[in-house]
This record gives C-alpha cells, sequence and structure tokens, in this order.
C-alpha cells in the first residue's frame, strides 16, 4: 500500500518539485540483471537462451513459409500459371530442398490419383453409365428412319 501511495504521490510531487533534491537509486537506476533479480552471469546464460530460442522459433516460420510456397508453386504448375518470385525466393532462402507435410502431400496424391482416374479409360467407361441411353437410342433411329426416307427418294436405287 505504501509503494502505491508513494508511487502516485511521488510521481507527482517530482514534477511539482522538477526532481530537485537527494534521490535515491530507484528501480529505474539498476542494471537489467538486477532488475530480473539474477547475477550478471545468469542474465546473460539468459539472454544466449532468449536468442537461440527466437533464432530456433524464426528457423521454423521460415521452414513453414517455404512449404507453403512450395505448395502454391506445385498447384501453380498444375494449373499453368505464372509463377511467383517471392514463392522461388522462400524456397531458396530455406534451403531449396522443402518437403511438403504429411497431410498437404497426401491430399495431392488423392488429387492426382483422382486426375488419372477420370482422363483412364475406365474413367471414361463410368462416364458412359451416365448418358441417357434412351435419348441415345431415340436419336439413332431418327437418323436411320430419315435415311430410309432419303434412299426411298433416290431414283437410282
Amino acid at each position: 500500500m505504501a509503494f502505491m501511495v508513494k508511487s502516485v504521490v511521488g510521481g507527482q510531487l517530482k514534477n511539482l518539485t522538477g526532481g530537485l533534491g537527494g534521490e535515491e537509486k530507484g528501480e529505474s537506476e539498476k542494471t537489467p540483471a538486477e532488475a530480473h533479480g539474477m547475477t550478471r552471469e545468469e542474465y546473460e546464460e539468459y539472454q544466449k537462451q532468449l536468442v537461440e530460442e527466437k533464432m530456433e522459433r524464426d528457423a521454423q516460420f521460415a521452414q513453414r513459409k517455404a512449404e507453403r510456397a512450395t505448395l502454391r508453386s506445385h498447384f501453380r504448375d498444375k494449373y499453368r500459371l505464372p509463377k511467383n518470385e517471392t514463392d522461388d525466393n522462400q524456397i531458396q532462402q530455406v534451403g531449396g530442398d522443402v518437403e511438403l507435410p504429411k497431410e498437404l502431400a497426401k491430399m495431392i496424391e488423392q488429387d492426382n490419383e483422382e486426375e488419372e482416374e477420370r482422363d483412364s479409360v475406365i474413367g471414361q467407361l463410368t462416364n458412359i453409365q451416365t448418358l441417357d441411353l434412351d435419348s441415345l437410342k431415340d436419336k439413332a433411329q431418327a437418323t436411320l428412319d430419315d435415311l430410309k426416307q432419303s434412299a426411298e427418294k433416290c431414283i437410282l436405287m
């Protein structure tokens, strides 16, 4: 409670007096290690760990960005769209050899299998099942009838 009163009233008093007089050594004058309650060596080790963790996070983030760029470039190739230089740059930053995540690779594989199936003879045969055979039969019969009528009118035959 005394700390809160001192911080609220003390700050206003310093502003009012202009900060004159003997100042006590406050928290603002402590070294960063003392502010965290550590020795200097502990603080340096802590800072090293923070830097290493940040580098690991950045590397993982760059890897994920490269995986996404690989996926986008795959779809650009598949649908014959123009290439994007930023995707190529992201892939190069990671080292150029980027593997897709298992889920994405599985999706692409399934998509390729479906396309191959549609393009194959068996895929075309399945499309035949969807045809309306009755209408096809009626059209063929009408064409034959027209040919017979035109043949009867022909004098040579």
